[in-house]
């Protein structure tokens, strides 16, 4: 590890983020510990650019890159927010274009108000206001049998969209996940990286399964995360605690297992 970069991603919603009150309090020795050692922590959300954008701020990391939507977009280093693309309306479109009994069964984002996503989410109305600003995915609740909502999924894939099931929603986009977006932030890394990764629900396997070491933060509120083989090797490893404060344990820990650390001023 003495010449190899750490890098931590991090799902937000119910791993460094509460999963009822969306505080990281109980993460702040992490963070801070992170901060005072220069390592890059990236977020890695379903949540929107103009979500994350000031949680990062917030957080002291605009230096470093986002994974938005589930791994649909990428915000760079010290970007606001990205430019619409059309591919969010052209995901309407294709979602529209489903089989009505179906169709009818799901109510995305789009078709919400934004007192709709508070009531889904519990977020301030400023916050759902932001989760609206949607760019890259549509993100919504089904409602309806697992057998219809399987059925929709093979529907929408054959009209080009992909599902994703997260803590909260079933998501579609064109593709992307975070697990490929860390991929290729950190091949755009000058020095080899070390990363470790945290997520507590199904759409976080592939990152927590691509990390060097990846971290499985339980979570009571949904199903979880089934058994990895990765946790055989102890490649894959679990959180004593749920949350904010298992995320908080776990790094601290793994921090000073894996990293050289050195304080901002004292960077080769």
């Amino acid at each position: 590890m003495a010449d190899r970069k750490l890098l931590v991603f991090t799902d937000l919603d119910g791993t460094l983020l509460d999963h009822e009150t969306y505080s990281y309090d109980a993460a702040l020795p992490a963070i801070e510990m992170l901060r005072q050692h220069n390592i890059g922590l990236i977020l890695a959300s379903s949540k929107t650019a103009a979500e994350i954008a000031p949680l990062r701020a917030e957080l002291g990391f605009t230096h470093c890159p986002a994974i938005v939507e589930n791994g649909a977009g990428l915000l760079s280093p010290n970007a606001q927010a990205s430019e619409q693309d059309g591919r969010y309306q052209e995901i309407q479109t294709r979602l529209d274009s489903l089989p009505d009994d179906l169709r009818s069964r799901f109510t995305g984002f789009s078709q919400m108000t934004v007192e709709d996503v508070v009531a889904a989410t519990s977020l301030s109305h400023d916050a759902a206001q932001l989760a609206k600003q949607r760019q890259f995915s549509e993100p919504g609740l089904f409602h309806g049998t697992d057998k219809e909502r399987q059925a929709f999924i093979e529907a929408a894939k054959s009209a080009g969209l992909l599902a994703k099931q997260g803590g909260r929603f079933l998501t579609f986009s064109f593709g992307g996940d975070k697990a490929e977006q860390m991929r290729a932030i950190i091949a755009e890394q000058e020095n080899a990286t070390f990363s470790i990764a945290l997520g507590d629900a199904p759409n976080d396997i592939g990152l927590i399964e691509a990390a060097d070491i990846g971290v499985i933060i339980p979570n009571p509120a949904h199903g979880g995360i089934k058994p990895l083989a990765g946790e055989m090797s102890g490649q894959i490893i679990g959180a004593d605690k749920n949350g904010p404060e298992g995320w908080n344990l776990t790094v601290l820990e793994l921090v000073k297992k894996y990293a050289t650390l050195k304080p901002m001023h004292e960077k080769d």
